[in-house]
C-alpha cells in the first residue's frame, strides 16, 4: 500500500470520527482491527469490540474532533499528529469535569492489512485532559488503573 493510500485511510477514519460517525469507520478498519489506548488502559479487538469502544467514546466526548497535522511513512505503517479538541461530560470515572472543551495533542500509530486499517494507537496526554478538564489526574489515573 502507498503512503498515499495510507493516508487517506487514516484521514477519512479522522473525519468519521470527529462526525462522531461509527458505522462510517468501522467500514475502514480491517476484521481483525486493534484500537489501543494507552491513557485510558484500553484495548478494542475486531470490529464489535471496536463499534463498542468508539459508541462509548463518543458518549464521554460527544464533541471529539481531531486536526491532522502531518504524518509520516516507512511503508508499512503510518504515524499522523495533530489536536483533538473534546469535552468530556457526564459523571465518570469518579470525577464531575468543569464541562471546557479541552484542546490537546495527538499522535497517532496505524498498520494496514488489506487495503484497510488494521490498527491504531492513539496517544494522548491524560494529564493534560485532566487538567483542562478540571479533574484530579489521580484520581482518574486510580479509577481506571487500580
Amino acid at each position: 500500500m502507498t503512503p498515499e493510500r495510507m493516508f487517506d485511510l487514516v484521514a477519512r477514519l479522522g473525519d468519521a470520527k470527529s462526525r462522531q460517525n461509527v458505522d462510517e469507520a468501522l467500514t475502514l478498519q480491517h476484521e481483525d482491527m486493534v484500537l489501543r489506548s494507552p491513557a485510558f488502559g484500553s484495548e478494542a479487538r475486531g470490529k464489535p469490540a471496536n463499534a463498542a469502544a468508539l459508541t462509548g467514546f463518543f458518549k464521554w466526548f460527544p464533541d471529539y474532533a481531531v486536526t491532522l497535522e502531518g504524518h509520516a511513512s516507512d511503508g508499512e505503517a503510518l504515524v499522523a499528529w495533530g489536536r483533538v479538541k473534546m469535552t468530556w461530560t457526564g459523571d465518570r470515572l469518579g470525577v464531575v469535569p468543569n464541562g471546557q472543551q479541552a484542546d490537546i495533542p495527538v499522535f497517532m500509530r496505524f498498520t494496514f492489512k488489506d487495503d484497510l486499517i488494521d490498527s491504531e494507537l492513539f496517544f494522548i496526554d491524560l494529564a493534560e485532559l485532566c487538567a483542562q478538564s478540571g479533574v484530579s489526574t489521580d484520581r482518574v489515573r486510580a479509577t481506571l488503573f487500580g
